[in-house]
Order: structure tokens, then C-alpha cells, then sequence
């Protein structure tokens, strides 16, 4: 009988050691072992949120790839399509900040370019503690410097995100990253291991002891002490990968290859199961003839490590010197170790003898599927009952603060360390409502943006699904672009935990619903469990990345306002809803009460007005109505505007004043339009039966907000560019 010891350090459970011993027929040896642990953890096999998955829609007539391959590609046209994923590095952030940040950037690429794509953009969703606390800013000063780091040496541009700031996050922070690749439809390329006889070479960088179990890790909780996992955090080099992706772009270009995959988590183990099993094919290889970095290392480390920078390649016979000649220009291993076998098993030999041989299909497709208890949270009744405060008198003050929130205030500071325009298919610059990207040669333009409020989820996950969706296409409605697909990286706590569990599935029919409405396939993505450290789970925190087409750069709008005398009008109705609102949160102190609804319909159509308006011209700026509400959009609008333009907004309503400013009320849109133009708009509103109203102009050099002809607002705008600009390197110092 196996060491109870030995399965629990394999994160493996003795139901699950006896269903490994019948799907081989024999007990396992401790290499055979430790390849279960890696590809039936929850990183790699996604045991406890496949049941729950299938709701989400993933077909859709522009998908040419969905869920289960390196990434999606969606089909933009002109023979093109893009190629672009979401994924998680948390664990590895918490332990060794700049690597395990850096790797996340490194393995997001190479899952694009194992595609045939070539990389155009990098975003990250960055989640931490409160910068108070100097491990929080020390575990945030990595991150960046490794996301800037990988990204900005092998010349890829970081160009949008999100940052937020919460304690749950302050042992658990989260580092999502997103990439989008461009590529030509007949040259995609995917994990296929075909071909019985075929070489499988080993391409890329050598391997190490680093990153050993890592998929592992990532699928459990942490306690106290974390240092003594620093060796399962992976170190990358962002200079050979560089030279991996010219090289495998060169032979793909060529025709060369059947298949390759990315070792990323699982490392080796992965790549030489997954393409096989794909494929109703097995795989027999040498270990002898990996390259190796440092001496003695064993089968078990071999298998098992996830050093960064390598690739698993299956080619024809006749390819095989051409492949190793190209390889060898950019001045990398191309090693032929074994090769394509009709078994359906993996035979691993190391100094003449079968150290492994497992069925493929056992360690990739037969992991358990669990469906896990499920319990509403017995506090969320509590958390949704909300007594308000009353109105602070001084409600400029409160814009201010809001201003300086260190979730709302400017992120410059962040994305300066990044290189946003190399490759110069930059067309907005990082801070606007979505990140927009020129394809060269074309009018037409890519839209890309990362969403998604973790403290509405808290309150309301399926509510909380739902906005996500929905404020993200919102982003992109607001620079004129239809959303194609969605890859989502789903951050949450425990899954043996019944209340997370709970949570979980009511996230994921809010972005089932959501997605259907919005007619956006998920084309992949990444589920993120155990979250946890001693015991305290994060908020559910489902990050979408959205891609969407515009048509005609020349008609793009950003979210600043351009001009003085322009007419401000809002899309959309504003309702009492402070729950879950940043200004509770940042000026009373509460995170209570239910978050704003969201009306689908009335979504959809609020976004079609604008992207309508934008392409008929009518728009000179746009900006959707998020945390903060009214005021603090408004505000941005004054800060993004090139010429620093203030305006004027009047509102007759009995509303508390403080709900009419920072109400977060969704589908909400503020525009500005030229006086002659505000007809047509009415139109299309009316056309749509969606609300619109003229609340004011542009002008001066100060924010004006009153409510029924009394000034409840006056801030200039170099005042809230002060708070805007400073609040965080206060607390915090590049």
C-alpha cells in the first residue's frame, strides 16, 4: 500500500490513487505518479468546474477554434483571424513576485504563437492588497517589473488592463494575462501528434530543476509559510523565447511540421499527453536525449519540470534536418527524442529502461470529474441588507476622494513601465475605455479589454457574471467595435468549500446568459481554484477578455472630451443603486448591499446606439459609466481630454444627490456631440427605444454638476488632475 505521505505530496486522494492503479492495471511507480498529480490537478484538468463549463456558449459562425486547444481564434475576415487566451499566474506572483509574473507573460505568448499567430498585444489584470502595507507594494513593484520585463524584451506591447486593490488580496494576489496574435487562416497549427512513426523533437530551451510540480502548487491552498516553495516557480528568459517564436513562426511558415504544443504547466508531462490524445496516437521517447542544463537530474524531475521556453514539435521524416537547421540558425536545440507511436501510450525510457508507460487517454481524459457541494453563503443575507449613510454635505470633497481612490486613480504609473507602441499597431493608448489596435494595410481595427468587479460577484455572483460581460462589450461599444468572442480567466477560492463552489456556478450562469445575449462564443480561458491562504478565500473574481472588430479606424472616438460647446448627452437611465459601489467602499467604509441590476436587453441596446452613433460620425468622445458612477465619469472625461476641457452638467431629479453622482447603475454611456448633430442621435435613440438625455455642455476649466439649479459639484480640473495623478505613488514608488 502506498505512503498516505507520498499521495498527499502529490495533492492526490487514495479515491483517486485507486482509480489510477485500474486505469493502468499496476500500481505506479513514483514517476508515473507524480505525471497523475501534474494532469489530474485542478490547474490542468479542471476536475471540479467541468460540470459547470458546458453551460457557457462556445460555438458561434466566426469560430474556427474554441475551448481546448493552446488558445481560441476567431474568424476577423480578409483571410485573417485572431488568436488570443487568458490566463493565470497567481500562485507563482505570491511567492517570487518578478519571475512568477514574467513566466505568466512568457507562457501566454507561446500559447498564441504555437498557433501559427504572431503576437500583437499583452494586457494584464492585476488584482492586490492595499498599498499601505509594504509587502503588498513589495509583491506589486515585482509584478510589474516582471509583466514590463518579459513584455518589453521580446517586443510585444502591453496596452490596457486593469489594477484593483483589496485586502483579500493582500495574501492572495492575482495576476492575469491576456495576449491577442494575428495570423493568416491558412496557417494555423495545433497539438496534433499524428503520423505513427513521425520524429517528436524537443525544441527550444534546456531543462532545469525549475518550476517542478508547479501545476501542482497552483492547485492547493497555502498556509503560513510559502518560501519553501519558491523552487516550483518557474525562471524565464525572455530573450530566448524571442528566438523560440521567430523559429517556429520560420518553420510553420515553411510547412514543416504536423503539430506542436507548449510545455507550459506539466511541462514535458503535457505535451507529450495532450498531443496524442488529441490525436488517438501515443508517444515513445528517449529521456537521454532531452537537453539537460544541470547534471543528475532524474526522470521524475525531467518529466515534471516546467523550465520556460521550450516546445514539443511533431514532424515528417523528410522535415527533420530542415527543422534542426532553422533551430540552429536562431541558435536553439531542435532534438529529435522519440517519435509518433500507434499505441495510445506514453513509453518514456531513461539508460536503457521503461521508466514509464501509461495510457494517454487515462492521464488526459479519464481524470474524475467531481461535482462538488454546493451552499449559499449563510453572511451574503447579512452582506445584502443596506442601511444608507446619509449624504456627506461636502460632495466635491467626495469626487476628490474618489478621484484618488488607488482603483479609480490614474494608472500611468504602472503602464509607463510597459512598451505600448513597439510594433506601432498602437491606436489608443493604455488608460481608455478598450485598448485599440490597427491591422496594417486595413481600415479596419481590433478592440481588446479586460473587466470584471469582484466585489458585485461577492454580493451577487450571478449578477455580478453578468455585468462582467456586459461592461466589458460596454468598453468596447464605446470605441465603436462589434465584441467576437471572450476568453475568461475565473479566479476563485476553494473549490472544496461548499460556499465557493456555490459562487462558482452562479458566476458562470451569469456569463452564460450574458454571453448568449451578447451572441460572444467562449473560446477558452483558464479556472484558478484555491486562492486561499490560511483559510481566507478572495472574492470570486471572473476576469473577461473581450475582442471586438471596428470597422473604420477613421471614425474611432476615445473617452475624453475633445472641445469646448459640445453637448453631453447620457445613454441610458440612472437608478438609486449604491450597493457594492466604490463610494461606499472608499468614503463610508461598506461593502453591503445588493450591486446595481442588469437588464440585458436594455444593454445590448444602449451599446448598438453608440457603436451606431460612432459610425455614422456623430460622437466626439464616449465613456462608459462604471465604478464611481456619474461624477467620477464625467471627471475622466475632463482628464482623458487633450486640452484638459471641463463641463457642465444639470440634472432635474428628487434623487439623494450622492445616489444621482456615484450610482453605479449599468448601461450607462456619457457622450459629447456637436449641437448639429444631436438630432440624428435622438433618432437613433428613439429608433432603438433607448433613453438619452441632454445633461449639459462642455467648457471652462472646471467640473460643474447641479441638481435642480443647485451646485452640488465644482472641483477644477487641474484640482482633480492633481488627486487623480498623485494619489498612489504617494504610497507606492516605481
Amino acid at each position: 500500500m502506498i505512503d498516505p505521505k507520498v499521495l498527499s505530496d502529490h495533492n492526490l486522494t487514495a479515491e483517486e490513487y485507486e482509480k489510477i492503479t485500474a486505469l493502468i492495471g499496476r500500481e505506479p511507480n513514483l514517476t508515473e505518479l507524480g505525471i497523475f498529480s501534474l494532469m489530474w490537478s485542478e490547474h490542468c484538468s479542471y476536475k471540479s468546474s467541468k460540470a459547470f463549463l458546458s453551460r457557457l456558449p462556445t460555438s458561434g459562425k466566426r469560430v474556427i477554434q474554441g475551448p481546448g486547444e493552446n488558445a481560441g481564434i476567431i474568424d476577423i475576415g480578409d483571410g485573417q483571424a485572431v488568436v488570443f487566451k487568458i490566463e493565470s499566474h497567481n500562485h507563482p506572483s505570491l511567492i517570487e513576485p518578478f519571475q512568477g509574473a514574467a513566466t505568466g507573460v512568457g507562457g501566454i505568448l507561446r500559447d498564441i504563437f504555437t498557433m501559427g499567430a504572431r503576437p500583437i498585444a499583452l494586457l494584464d489584470s492585476l488584482r492586490f492588497g492595499p498599498l499601505e502595507s509594504p509587502k503588498n507594494r513589495a509583491i506589486m513593484d515585482g509584478v510589474v517589473a516582471g509583466i514590463s520585463s518579459y513584455g518589453n524584451s521580446i517586443g510585444v506591447p502591453t496596452v490596457g488592463g486593469e489594477v484593483y486593490f483589496h485586502e483579500v488580496y493582500s495574501r492572495n494576489p492575482l495576476v492575469n494575462v491576456f495576449c491577442l496574435g494575428l495570423v493568416e487562416k491558412t496557417k494555423i497549427f495545433f497539438a496534433r501528434a499524428e503520423g505513427p512513426g513521425n520524429p517528436v523533437l524537443y525544441v527550444g530551451s534546456k531543462t532545469g530543476r525549475d518550476g517542478i510540480h508547479g501545476a501542482t502548487m497552483a492547485s492547493a491552498e497555502f498556509g503560513q509559510e510559502t518560501e519553501h516553495k519558491r523552487p516550483n516557480v518557474q525562471v524565464g528568459d525572455p530573450f530566448k523565447e524571442k528566438l523560440l517564436l521567430e523559429a517556429c513562426l520560420e518553420v510553420m511558415e515553411k510547412g514543416l511540421i504536423v503539430g506542436i504544443q507548449d510545455m507550459g504547466a506539466a511541462g514535458l508531462t503535457c505535451s507529450t499527453t495532450e498531443m496524442p490524445a488529441k490525436s488517438g496516437t501515443g508517444i515513445s521517447i528517449n529521456l537521454d536525449l532531452v537537453p539537460q542544463r544541470e547534471d543528475g537530474m532524474t526522470p521524475y524531475e525531467i518529466m515534471l519540470s516546467e523550465s520556460q521556453e521550450r516546445m514539443l514539435i511533431v514532424a515528417g521524416k523528410e522535415n527533420v534536418a530542415e527543422v534542426r537547421k532553422i533551430f540552429a540558425k536562431w541558435d536553439l536545440d531542435a532534438v529529435p527524442i522519440g517519435e509518433v507511436t500507434a499505441r495510445k501510450n506514453l513509453k518514456v525510457s531513461f539508460r536503457g529502461e521503461t521508466v514509464i508507460d501509461v495510457p494517454v487517454d487515462a492521464v488526459v481524459n479519464l481524470c474524475p470529474v467531481y461535482r462538488r457541494p454546493a451552499r449559499k453563503p449563510a453572511s451574503l443575507r447579512s452582506a445584502q441588507t443596506l442601511t444608507l449613510p446619509s449624504p456627506p454635505k461636502d460632495l466635491s470633497s467626495v469626487v476628490l476622494k474618489l478621484a484618488a481612490s488607488p482603483t479609480i486613480a490614474d494608472k500611468e504609473w504602472v503602464f509607463r513601465q510597459y512598451d505600448h507602441m513597439v510594433q506601432t499597431n498602437t491606436v489608443l493608448l493604455p488608460g481608455a475605455d478598450a485598448a485599440v489596435l490597427r491591422i496594417k494595410g486595413r481600415k479596419k481595427g481590433l478592440a481588446v479589454t479586460l473587466d470584471g468587479n469582484a466585489l458585485y460577484c461577492s454580493l451577487d455572483p450571478r449578477t455580478g457574471g453578468a455585468i462582467a460581460v456586459a461592461e466589458a462589450c460596454r468598453n468596447l461599444a464605446c470605441v465603436g467595435a462589434v465584441p467576437l468572442g471572450v476568453t475568461n480567466c475565473l479566479n476563485f477560492g476553494n473549490p472544496e468549500k461548499p460556499e465557493v463552489m456555490w459562487q462558482f456556478k452562479e458566476v458562470i450562469e451569469g456569463l452564460a446568459e450574458a454571453c448568449r445575449t451578447f451572441e460572444i462564443p467562449v473560446t477558452g480561458g483558464n479556472v484558478s481554484f484555491y486562492n486561499d491562504t490560511e483559510g481566507l478565500s478572495i472574492h470570486p473574481t471572473p476576469v473577461l477578455g473581450v475582442v471586438g472588430l471596428i470597422d473604420d479606424l477613421a471614425k474611432l472616438v476615445g473617452p475624453g472630451f475633445r472641445e469646448e460647446g459640445a453637448v453631453v448627452v447620457l445613454f441610458g437611465e440612472t437608478i438609486e443603486e449604491l450597493g457594492g459601489s466604490e463610494y461606499l467602499r472608499a468614503v463610508h467604509g461598506l461593502e453591503k448591499g445588493r450591486p446595481p441590476g442588469i437588464d440585458l436587453k436594455k444593454e445590448r441596446a444602449v451599446q448598438d446606439l453608440c457603436r451606431e452613433a460612432i459610425r455614422e460620425g456623430l460622437l466626439r468622445s464616449a465613456h462608459d459609466l462604471s465604478e464611481g458612477g456619474l461624477a467620477v465619469c464625467a471627471a475622466e472625461c475632463c482628464l482623458f481630454g487633450s486640452s484638459g476641457t471641463g463641463c457642465v452638467l444639470d440634472f432635474d431629479d428628487e434623487m439623494r444627490p450622492d445616489a444621482w453622482l456615484f450610482s453605479e447603475t449599468q448601461s450607462r454611456i456619457l457622450v459629447s456631440v456637436a449641437g448639429r448633430d444631436l438630432p440624428r442621435l435622438k433618432e437613433l435613440a428613439e429608433e432603438r427605444n433607448t433613453p438619452v438625455k441632454t445633461v449639459g455642455r462642455t467648457g471652462g476649466t472646471e467640473l460643474i454638476i447641479r441638481q435642480n439649479e443647485r451646485e452640488i459639484v465644482r472641483l477644477p480640473v487641474e484640482t482633480l488632475h492633481e488627486a487623480w495623478k498623485k494619489a498612489i505613488p504617494r504610497a507606492f514608488s516605481v
